[in-house]
């Protein structure tokens, strides 16, 4: 069945669904984006997300067309208009049509998109068994000539590091940046457990400051885990007991090696999958009901 897009206040078929090639999103990356998910006919933080995907905007000087009202019922019927309980929707927010070359002034308005589908990274064995993993040459870009908080279009050098996985016939891999501190995956942040403590790299070292990732933090405070949000280098990560990484699209998973080093007994620890629990009993019962 042909999914529904909407696009520019319209929902369409999605042959019908189709942008110029001079938008400057397609022509230049130049645009923000949001993947959110639902579950069991609700969509998990969705403020959340509608508030990061306007901030992003508004970083980059972007007006988007629609309100965040305008925008959050959009998403929901989009959702209504595929007949979906669970799905992965994806918001592009593009500077628009214009002429060739940088200047954003060429583009009179920005493009919409919002896409549902459904999405995969991972097998499903991998959330139980746990992930190996690679650090990579790609060094994350740095923070303050592209900050990471920006959910950019650009995201060429997440997909180097994608290449660098695929070649090394592994299915994620680690950015560390330029002082050698681990950044964060693919398109996820990443999480150690080491001598009782829970830490994840703050937001200066080039992670994003994901939804997913303060999820597990507040879990994590819930449940009296100690936690800090600390730099940290490969070798504490190789030394860890616990490691697992965190997305919309990937969920909570488990990495139970990194180059070759095997992360603790080398099966996902007991922090992990109370964690991994607790995240899975929230997107079972929280969220924006799709169906009044």
């Amino acid at each position: 069945m042909s999914r529904i897009i909407y696009l520019n206040g319209k929902y369409v078929q999605e042959e019908d669904a189709k942008i110029s090639v001079f938008d400057h999103g397609f022509l230049y990356g130049d645009g923000v984006f949001e993947g959110i998910r639902a579950y069991r006919g609700k969509v998990f933080k969705l403020d959340e997300h509608l508030i990061r995907l306007y901030e992003s905007a508004k970083s980059i000087l972007l007006d988007v067309p629609e309100s965040y009202q305008e925008m959050k019922e959009s998403v929901l019927e989009t959702i209504r208009k595929n007949r979906l309980t669970d799905a992965y929707i994806r918001i592009v927010v593009s500077r628009g049509t214009g002429d060739l070359g940088l200047d954003p002034r060429k583009c009179s308005k920005a493009t919409t998109v919002i896409i549902v589908s459904s999405i995969t990274l991972f097998p499903a064995e991998l959330y139980e068994k746990g992930l190996q993993v690679i650090t990579v040459a790609t060094r994350r870009n740095v923070p303050d000539a592209f900050d990471p908080q920006i959910k950019s279009l650009n995201y060429l050098n997440n997909i180097l590091v994608k290449i660098e996985a695929n070649r090394a016939g592994v299915l994620e891999a680690i950015m560390l940046n330029g002082q050698g501190y681990v950044a964060e995956g693919t398109a996820d942040n990443i999480f150690i457990f080491r001598k009782g403590k829970l830490i994840t790299p703050p937001a200066y070292v080039g992670a994003l400051c994901g939804i997913t990732r303060q999820v597990i933090i507040d879990l994590a405070l819930e449940a009296g885990i100690p936690l800090e949000e600390r730099p940290f280098t490969r070798h504490e990560l190789y030394v860890a007991d616990e490691c697992f990484m965190t997305g919309t699209a990937a969920e909570v998973i488990p990495v139970i090696e990194v180059d070759g080093r095997q992360i603790g007994s080398g099966t996902p620890g007991s922090i992990t999958r109370q964690l991994v629990a607790g995240f899975r009993a929230l997107t079972g019962n929280e969220g924006e009901s799709i169906y009044p």
